[in-house]
């Protein structure tokens, strides 16, 4: 990722990578690398509770999000104490309105790569959410989310943006009208 980074569009800096085990994703037991057709096959009450309340039901083996959530928080009040220490993230001197003509902020930012589960926690923990909340921010694949601090306060700024996505979509699409095409179909 970092050399994706990188390498995109009028990046020019060097992308340091700096795996943190805090931000892994939730550990799923016995459910790790299977279908959701085998698991749905082989615990189906487990899944459907995981899917109701993932606080009281989770994957035989696997980390509970209570668990998850204490990691996170820990993971995430190390990464925003860095920043802080470099000047952002905890400042006061921006406004917590956008906009105004404000210049572009000078404060430390960092790019966060993970999968979805535990970023629905560390979102939680972040606007001050209760667990219980976790099935509240749905995440695309590939998904970008961004999160800025104002006045010491997150701020969610973006939610799942996909439209970087958007030429792989072409390209299937073209794909298809090809397959198609050469299928003779109509």
């Amino acid at each position: 990722m970092a050399t994706a980074l990188a390498a995109a569009d009028g990046f020019a800096v060097d992308v340091p990578l700096r795996p943190d085990p805090g931000f892994l994703e939730i550990g799923q037991g016995e459910w790790e690398g299977l279908p959701a057709a085998e698991i749905e096959r082989r615990w189906p009450e487990v899944i459907a509770g995981w899917r109701r309340d993932p606080l009281r039901h989770w994957a035989p083996g696997g980390e509970s999000i209570a668990t998850v959530n204490v990691r996170t928080r820990a993971a995430l009040a190390g990464l925003l104490a860095r920043l802080g220490e470099r000047g952002g993230a905890t400042g006061g001197r921006r406004s917590h309105v956008l906009g105004y003509g404000e210049p572009p902020s000078q404060d430390p930012w960092t790019i966060l790569v993970g999968h979805d589960g535990v970023f629905k926690v560390a979102l939680l923990a972040l606007m001050d959410l209760p667990l219980e909340r976790f099935w509240s921010f749905p995440f695309a694949l590939c998904g970008i989310s961004v999160v800025e601090f104002r006045a010491g306060r997150p701020r969610l700024r973006a939610h799942n943006l996909t439209d970087h996505l958007a030429p792989f979509d072409d390209e299937r699409a073209q794909a298809i009208e090809v397959e198609r095409t050469e299928a003779g179909a109509l």
